[in-house]
Protein backbone atom coordinates (compact mmCIF):
# COMPACT_ATOMS: atom_id res chain seq x y z
CA UNK A 1 0.00 0.00 0.00
CA UNK A 2 2.66 2.14 0.55
CA UNK A 3 4.40 1.64 -2.77
CA UNK A 4 0.89 2.47 -4.56
CA UNK A 5 0.93 5.31 -2.59
CA UNK A 6 4.04 6.68 -3.32
CA UNK A 7 3.56 5.92 -6.53
CA UNK A 8 0.71 8.05 -6.86
CA UNK A 9 2.57 10.91 -5.07
CA UNK A 10 5.06 10.98 -7.51
CA UNK A 11 2.54 10.72 -10.82
CA UNK A 12 0.89 14.07 -8.95
CA UNK A 13 3.86 15.90 -8.63
CA UNK A 14 4.21 15.13 -12.52
CA UNK A 15 1.22 15.98 -12.95
CA UNK A 16 1.99 19.09 -11.25
CA UNK A 17 5.26 20.27 -13.35
CA UNK A 18 3.53 19.36 -16.46
CA UNK A 19 0.99 22.10 -15.54
CA UNK A 20 3.15 24.65 -14.34
CA UNK A 21 5.36 24.16 -17.46
CA UNK A 22 2.20 24.80 -19.78
CA UNK A 23 1.36 27.57 -17.54
CA UNK A 24 4.60 29.30 -18.40
CA UNK A 25 4.11 28.00 -22.48
CA UNK A 26 0.89 29.46 -22.24
CA UNK A 27 1.50 33.12 -20.78
CA UNK A 28 4.61 33.03 -22.76
CA UNK A 29 3.07 32.74 -26.37
CA UNK A 30 -0.42 34.70 -25.01
CA UNK A 31 2.35 37.88 -24.53
CA UNK A 32 3.98 37.02 -28.26
CA UNK A 33 1.07 35.99 -30.27
CA UNK A 34 0.21 38.60 -33.11
CA UNK A 35 -3.31 38.49 -33.16
CA UNK A 36 -6.14 38.88 -30.58
CA UNK A 37 -7.49 35.77 -30.67
CA UNK A 38 -4.22 33.82 -30.23
CA UNK A 39 -3.83 35.90 -27.19
CA UNK A 40 -7.20 35.16 -25.69
CA UNK A 41 -6.87 31.13 -27.16
CA UNK A 42 -3.26 30.94 -25.16
CA UNK A 43 -4.25 33.07 -21.78
CA UNK A 44 -7.45 31.22 -21.34
CA UNK A 45 -5.55 27.61 -21.75
CA UNK A 46 -2.89 28.75 -19.19
CA UNK A 47 -5.58 30.14 -16.60
CA UNK A 48 -6.65 26.32 -17.55
CA UNK A 49 -3.43 24.88 -16.76
CA UNK A 50 -3.15 26.56 -13.19
CA UNK A 51 -6.54 25.15 -12.51
CA UNK A 52 -5.20 21.56 -13.41
CA UNK A 53 -2.40 22.28 -11.43
CA UNK A 54 -4.47 23.54 -8.63
CA UNK A 55 -6.21 20.39 -7.94
CA UNK A 56 -3.44 18.43 -8.19
CA UNK A 57 -2.09 19.96 -5.46
CA UNK A 58 -5.14 19.85 -3.51
CA UNK A 59 -5.29 16.19 -3.92
CA UNK A 60 -1.50 15.63 -3.53
CA UNK A 61 -1.90 17.05 -0.25
CA UNK A 62 -5.00 14.89 0.72
CA UNK A 63 -3.17 11.80 0.07
CA UNK A 64 -0.49 12.75 1.74
CA UNK A 65 -1.96 13.66 4.89
CA UNK A 66 -4.69 10.51 4.78
CA UNK A 67 -3.04 8.14 2.80
CA UNK A 68 -5.58 7.20 0.62
CA UNK A 69 -7.04 8.43 -2.38
CA UNK A 70 -9.74 11.34 -1.61
CA UNK A 71 -13.42 11.66 -2.43
CA UNK A 72 -13.65 14.46 -4.77
CA UNK A 73 -16.04 15.91 -6.79
CA UNK A 74 -15.17 15.67 -10.69
CA UNK A 75 -14.61 19.52 -11.80
CA UNK A 76 -17.38 20.75 -14.05
CA UNK A 77 -16.70 20.08 -18.00
CA UNK A 78 -15.59 23.99 -19.22
CA UNK A 79 -15.23 22.62 -23.21
CA UNK A 80 -18.40 24.46 -24.43
CA UNK A 81 -17.07 27.66 -22.57
CA UNK A 82 -13.26 27.64 -24.56
CA UNK A 83 -15.27 26.44 -27.56
CA UNK A 84 -17.54 29.51 -27.56
CA UNK A 85 -14.62 31.65 -26.80
CA UNK A 86 -12.86 30.62 -29.72
CA UNK A 87 -16.17 30.51 -32.33
CA UNK A 88 -16.65 34.27 -31.29
CA UNK A 89 -13.17 35.85 -31.06
CA UNK A 90 -12.42 33.89 -34.50
CA UNK A 91 -15.48 35.54 -36.24
CA UNK A 92 -14.76 39.34 -34.68
CA UNK A 93 -11.14 38.87 -36.33
CA UNK A 94 -12.38 37.50 -39.66
CA UNK A 95 -10.02 36.26 -42.32
CA UNK A 96 -7.25 39.63 -41.72
CA UNK A 97 -5.50 37.78 -39.79
CA UNK A 98 -1.26 37.78 -40.49
CA UNK A 99 0.87 34.95 -39.25
CA UNK A 100 4.33 34.39 -38.31
CA UNK A 101 5.82 31.15 -38.35
CA UNK A 102 6.74 31.54 -34.72
CA UNK A 103 3.21 31.70 -33.88
CA UNK A 104 2.34 28.14 -36.19
CA UNK A 105 5.54 26.93 -34.19
CA UNK A 106 4.35 27.88 -30.77
CA UNK A 107 0.70 26.33 -31.69
CA UNK A 108 2.40 22.97 -32.72
CA UNK A 109 4.41 22.98 -29.61
CA UNK A 110 1.59 23.66 -27.45
CA UNK A 111 -0.44 20.54 -29.18
CA UNK A 112 2.16 18.40 -28.67
CA UNK A 113 2.39 19.52 -24.97
CA UNK A 114 -1.17 18.63 -24.90
CA UNK A 115 -0.50 14.98 -26.35
CA UNK A 116 1.54 14.13 -23.84
CA UNK A 117 -0.44 15.54 -20.80
CA UNK A 118 -3.34 13.13 -22.45
CA UNK A 119 -1.55 10.32 -22.60
CA UNK A 120 -0.13 10.75 -19.30
CA UNK A 121 -3.49 11.50 -17.93
CA UNK A 122 -5.30 7.97 -19.81
CA UNK A 123 -2.28 6.35 -18.24
CA UNK A 124 -3.14 7.18 -14.88
CA UNK A 125 -6.97 6.47 -15.61
CA UNK A 126 -5.77 2.76 -16.85
CA UNK A 127 -3.58 2.46 -13.64
CA UNK A 128 -6.06 3.95 -11.18
CA UNK A 129 -7.13 1.81 -7.87
CA UNK A 130 -9.90 4.07 -6.82
CA UNK A 131 -13.37 5.19 -8.78
CA UNK A 132 -12.22 8.78 -7.58
CA UNK A 133 -9.04 8.32 -8.73
CA UNK A 134 -10.25 7.02 -12.18
CA UNK A 135 -12.94 9.84 -12.59
CA UNK A 136 -10.55 12.34 -11.73
CA UNK A 137 -7.87 11.14 -14.41
CA UNK A 138 -10.84 10.23 -17.04
CA UNK A 139 -12.30 14.51 -17.03
CA UNK A 140 -8.30 16.27 -17.12
CA UNK A 141 -7.50 13.53 -20.44
CA UNK A 142 -11.08 14.83 -21.77
CA UNK A 143 -10.24 18.27 -20.64
CA UNK A 144 -6.85 17.76 -22.11
CA UNK A 145 -8.07 16.44 -25.49
CA UNK A 146 -10.53 19.61 -25.89
CA UNK A 147 -7.13 21.58 -25.34
CA UNK A 148 -5.73 20.15 -28.04
CA UNK A 149 -8.76 20.50 -30.61
CA UNK A 150 -9.19 24.03 -29.93
CA UNK A 151 -5.13 24.22 -30.78
CA UNK A 152 -5.85 22.08 -33.78
CA UNK A 153 -8.47 24.50 -35.18
CA UNK A 154 -6.60 27.33 -34.01
CA UNK A 155 -3.71 26.29 -36.52
CA UNK A 156 -5.84 25.28 -39.18
CA UNK A 157 -7.21 28.86 -39.41
CA UNK A 158 -3.61 30.25 -38.89
CA UNK A 159 -2.71 28.56 -41.91
CA UNK A 160 -5.53 29.48 -44.11
CA UNK A 161 -8.13 31.73 -42.54
CA UNK A 162 -10.54 32.01 -45.82
CA UNK A 163 -10.43 28.22 -46.07
CA UNK A 164 -11.55 27.64 -42.27
CA UNK A 165 -14.03 29.71 -42.20
CA UNK A 166 -15.27 28.48 -45.52
CA UNK A 167 -15.07 24.46 -43.99
CA UNK A 168 -16.90 26.38 -40.44
CA UNK A 169 -19.68 27.72 -42.45
CA UNK A 170 -20.34 24.90 -44.91
CA UNK A 171 -21.44 27.08 -47.53
CA UNK A 172 -23.73 25.11 -50.38
CA UNK A 173 -22.85 25.69 -54.10
CA UNK A 174 -26.29 24.22 -55.06
CA UNK A 175 -27.57 27.81 -55.14
CA UNK A 176 -30.15 26.80 -52.68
Amino acid sequence: MADEISRTLEALQTAVQMEIDGKEFYTKASLESGNELGRKLLQTLSAEEDLHRQRFEEIYRKIRDRKAWPDIEVPPDRSQMLKTLFAAESEKIGTGTTVQDTELDAVQTAMDMENRSLDFYKARETAATYPAEKAFFEAVAGEESVHHALLLDYYEYLKDPEQWFSRKEHPSLDGG
